[in-house]
């Protein structure tokens, strides 16, 4: 099954900040002209109808948007980097970091919805932004910054209007084919079913989805039995057919267990309504032993219906029972559940700290500028001070004590106060 996928996603790298000085004929005075580097691409997931599972994502891990280009002389910013639009199923869950602290980002129910899960970043400024009265020819630029990285994983749940429950050969997938338009794979044996399955009902001008359910045994609220990948896609359904095998020793204990696997894996999906149908009563095992069934699950306060999914008997009062009751289920507004992912803006305001005999500034900008120029230069050294010095650091610098010959440190470069 491709129904659970984990991806990593990385917004595209800003472009650097070009030094370029106009050099024209008959122009004494050319000044700064560097533009600016393009913003990296974002990565965005869109959801497409079309697609029903994840088998695209199965060979590749990470996903980049594209980088942004530099800039370049006479003003010109570089190009932003393209978007990387990754198209995923309607039903997609969209879950961000790593395993153990893995946060909810957001619930694409609607097609063509989108929603940015990895921004890409800045471009570098040019050495225009950088003259001053007093510099006039600034030799300083921003290398761009990189784009948000991080790991998502994608769940695929089945939007349906009602889901078939019950243990595995009881029939689901028979009754799912006699009174839809699907085609599941059928046989005699338990776990027939390796994918959910869908199936649109026509019932006079109205319709509904059924799901397929399956998997669901003792534990399945612990992953046994492909639990885990089936009881996801219960979530999305608004009522459960609650399918039992007439055969069974025990048709009402059955469907305590099953309900017992739905309350423990998620409290809501027990507190669902249900219809309650004995399957194969086409069998004569079945139809003799009808009134002791009915008895016993009149003693627990349950109304069961009789059908057989291969003759197809009951099938049509049942499925318009189960439209009757969709209709008297309220609409759900998923408040709280649905959310856009909004990133925390990574700027944060310049500060000084002290690491043992190092003067330590924490100023992404700056960091940004000293990445990409010789600091031993004392003409950049000169500019690099002046730029401190606008920025209000080098006030922080001496009430932190600085003096000259002291060791400054900021992002990866060290050099001497």
């Amino acid at each position: 099954m491709y129904d659970v996928v984990s991806i990593k996603v990385q917004g595209g790298k800003g472009g650097a900040g070009a030094i370029s000085f106009r050099r024209e004929k008959y122009v004494p005075f050319g000044g700064p002209d560097g533009g600016d580097g393009g913003d990296g691409g974002d990565v965005i997931l869109k959801v497409d109808e079309s697609l029903t599972n994840f088998k695209e994502f199965r060979n590749k891990g990470t996903y980049r948007a594209g980088d942004g280009e530099n800039g370049k002389g006479q003003k010109k910013s570089g190009k932003r980097g393209e978007d990387l639009v990754i198209k995923v199923p309607i039903g997609t869950v969209v879950s961000g970091g790593e395993e153990d602290h893995r946060s909810f980002l957001t619930d694409l129910l609607e097609n063509g919805q989108k929603i940015t899960v990895a921004k890409g970043g800045k471009g570098g400024w040019g050495n225009v932004h950088y003259a001053t009265s007093t510099n006039q020819t600034p030799r300083l630029a921003q290398v761009g910054e990189s784009g948000e990285s991080t790991l998502l994983v994608l769940e695929m749940r089945l939007i349906a209007d009602v889901g078939i429950i019950g243990f595995p050969n009881v029939g689901k997938s028979s009754l799912l084919a006699t009174a839809s338009a699907a085609k599941p794979k059928i046989a005699d044996y338990p776990f027939t079913t390796k994918e959910t399955e869908l199936g649109v009902v026509n019932i006079g001008h109205e319709t509904f989805v059924l799901a397929e359910i399956p998997g669901l045994i003792s534990g399945a609220h612990q992953g046994k039995g492909l639990g885990h990948d089936f009881l996801r896609h219960a979530s999305r359904t608004q009522l459960f057919i609650h399918l039992i095998n007439g055969t069974s020793e025990a048709p009402a204990e059955d469907m305590i267990k099953v309900n017992n696997e739905l309350s423990l894996y998620d409290e809501k999906l027990a507190q669902k309504p249900q219809i309650v149908a004995i399957n194969k009563v086409d069998l004569d095992e079945v139809r003799n032993r009808m009134d002791n069934i009915r008895s016993e699950f009149t003693w627990i306060g349950v109304k069961v219906r009789f059908v057989s999914a291969v003759t197809g008997e009951g099938i049509s009062d049942l499925m318009r029972t189960a439209l009757e009751q969709l209709k008297k289920i309220p609409v759900v507004t998923r408040e709280g559940e649905v959310k856009v992912f909004h990133p925390q803006p990574r700027r944060r305001m310049a500060s000084v700290s002290k690491e043992e005999d190092i003067f330590v500034i924490n100023a992404p900008e700056i960091e940004r500028v000293i990445k990409r120029v010789n600091i031993e230069d004392p003409t950049i050294l000169w500019q690099v001070h002046s730029l401190l010095m606008r920025k209000g650091i080098v006030k922080e610098l001496e009430k932190a004590g600085i003096k000259g010959g002291d060791r400054v440190r900021c992002g990866d470069i060290e050099w001497d106060w």
